[in-house]
């Protein structure tokens, strides 16, 4: 095991600590379980979507992270956001943590947990906490990632439900140095312990693509992109989403 007992219990201690609903915004991502030792990076993310009602948002975030141990990567970034028919404004910090519990490929799935910690510009919304584990397996020439996330509002002047978002990717790995393929989609059920109607929860799923250059020996531009179709009239109609890392 790459966490120690200790460091799990610190882990848990921590998630406690911090939580004494909202949709995943058009710039959301797939996170994964796995963390590279000493590596650093500069992160940038977008995304924009369409509206039922024919409007659009946008969403976009720059950052940067580092992995300062073998199962610990570590990222604070800024988010901006365009809400319908508004311009673009700061929206929040977020500090993002991913823990990798189990060895790279040494079990059948790879096991890690997410913390992020975001402060809303808007100080009415408290703090917004998201956690849950990570799940990454490989078949063939496919890698499969499964996460559920919790999230949540802390010290908030009203009272936000605890909801359950999940998020799901399969990823061809034919040739990742250059371009591969793949499916995403996200989720939200709504309230963890109560969910939504079907027809009434957030569900998008599209096609997406990966690639990463070579900068140099140790550097590198790696990016994904997707496009997502809403299946209900709870969910966007499509959303466009970006990311790309400079890694170093």
């Amino acid at each position: 095991m790459l966490f120690n007992k200790g460091v799990f219990q610190a882990g848990a201690l921590l998630c406690l600590f911090l939580t004494t609903a909202a949709y995943a915004d058009p710039s959301d991502y797939v996170r994964t379980p796995t963390v590279e030792y000493g590596e650093h990076e500069i992160d940038f993310k977008a995304g924009v979507q369409r509206n039922r009602d024919s409007s659009s948002e946008s969403a976009y975030s720059i950052g940067y992270g580092f992995t300062p141990t073998p199962w610990w990567f570590t990222e604070v970034y800024a988010k901006y956001a365009k809400p319908a028919g508004e311009s673009t404004k700061f929206d929040a910090w977020e500090w993002e943590n991913r823990f990798q519990l189990t060895e790279t490929g040494k079990y059948p799935v790879d096991v890690g947990f997410l913390l992020e910690v975001e402060r809303p510009q808007d100080r009415a919304e408290g703090y917004e906490l998201t956690y849950g584990p990570m799940f990454q397996t490989l078949w063939n020439q496919y890698q499969f990632n499964f996460n559920v996330l919790f999230q949540r509002h802390v010290h908030a002047s009203e009272v936000f439900d605890t909801e359950l978002h999940y998020q799901m990717q399969v990823k061809h790995l034919g040739n990742t140095e250059k371009l591969d393929w793949g499916v995403q989609a996200f989720g939200n059920v709504g309230q963890w312990d109560n969910w939504r109607s079907s027809s009434k929860q957030e569900f998008k799923i599209g096609p997406a693509l990966f690639g990463k250059i070579k900068t140099g020996t140790k550097q590198a531009i790696s990016w994904n992109t997707a496009l997502l179709a809403g299946t209900n009239n709870a969910t966007p109609n499509t959303t466009l989403r970006l990311q790309m890392e400079y890694e170093f």
